[in-house]
């Protein structure tokens, strides 16, 4: 990190949190087979949590990511940029932080520009919002943080594809953010403005805690047909169309560990967005000669991988 000349509360707003930033993924990657079998324009949708509270949640959102609420309805609201939705929070009073089980390690907001990022940054900066991370992994330049449920959330641009594509598996590391490159895509830092997250914004990916790699990795490219674009050994990089990852895995916090209980901030269930119905229906039928167990829901089957995390197959 390198900003003081140019913004010092960056690093103030990290140093808040009172911890040095933790980065998500601390380790640098080795080699792994890229083929995947799943429709190559699949990627992520929304993701479903509960929360202790529906409006401390909302606001928080609102306030620190600039989401825009879409709709509220029996203790749920949709968030998103203002396009499709990006979180659905389902509250559950009271529920408490799930820390240690399998669930969500973070979701990741993919924004369009990198000067996007930059106007984030400078507004969390502004805010004095806690990080708890700001990184380069060769492939994008990210910014982390958690929410009041200590559910944890990534902000992101990637670098153009040309720059990783084929090199994911060699080069996917992490590396201190230089806050000052990122922050001159703005130029004069003191009249740049926010006004939400970006339209266009998406769920670039998914980083699950999960019990173990192995099982996990059998799950989600042997049978949903993800590649493994990369490996640590204690976590592992899947995805479709050879993007850098849809679905990141970890046993950091959570090896061997049940899945989050009714009663914490969990997970609820994250969206595998296929292209369209014949690609669900070839994800079925694998799921099918698996003998993997689905629930059928309005929006489409529901499965859980081997440490219980739930996947909606939807189309979109």
């Amino acid at each position: 990190m390198h900003a003081q000349s140019t913004l010092p509360s960056v690093a103030a707003a990290v140093a808040f949190v009172g911890m040095t930033p933790r980065d998500p993924e601390e380790a640098t990657a080795s080699d792994a087979p890229a083929v995947a079998e799943i429709a190559p324009r699949t990627r992520m949708g929304a993701v479903h949590l509960t929360v202790s509270d529906l409006d401390r949640s909302v606001g928080w959102y609102e306030h620190a990511l600039g989401l825009r609420e879409h709709a509220r309805e029996d203790g749920r609201a949709a968030l998103g940029a203002g396009a499709e939705d990006l979180l659905v929070l389902h509250e559950e009073p009271g529920a408490r932080p799930a820390g240690g089980f399998c669930g969500l390690y973070h979701l990741a907001l993919l924004v369009p520009e990198r000067s996007d990022l930059a106007r984030w940054l400078l507004h969390v900066a502004r805010e004095r919002i806690p990080l708890t991370g700001l990184s380069d992994h060769f492939v994008s330049e990210a910014v982390y943080l958690s929410d009041p449920d200590e559910h944890g959330i990534e902000v992101y641009w990637d670098r153009p594809r040309e720059v990783w594509e084929g090199k994911v598996a060699d080069r996917l590391t992490t590396a201190p953010l230089d806050t000052d490159a990122l922050l001159r895509t703005v130029g004069d830092v003191g009249s740049a403005t926010f006004d939400g997250m970006a339209r266009g914004t998406v769920m670039g990916h998914v980083h699950l805690r999960v019990a173990d790699v192995p099982p996990t990795v059998a799950f989600y490219r042997d049978v949903l047909g993800f590649a493994l674009m990369a490996s640590l050994g204690t976590a592992a990089f899947l995805s479709a169309g050879g993007y850098h990852h849809h679905i990141g895995a970890n046993v950091w916090e959570s090896a061997g560990a049940p899945p989050a209980p009714e009663g914490t901030a969990r997970l609820h269930h994250a969206t595998v967005l296929l292209p369209d119905e014949a690609a669900r229906e070839q994800v079925a039928r694998r799921l099918d000669d698996a003998r993997l167990l689905t629930e059928a829901t309005a929006d489409g089957p529901l499965v859980r991988d081997p440490s219980g995390n739930a996947l909606l197959l939807a189309v979109g």
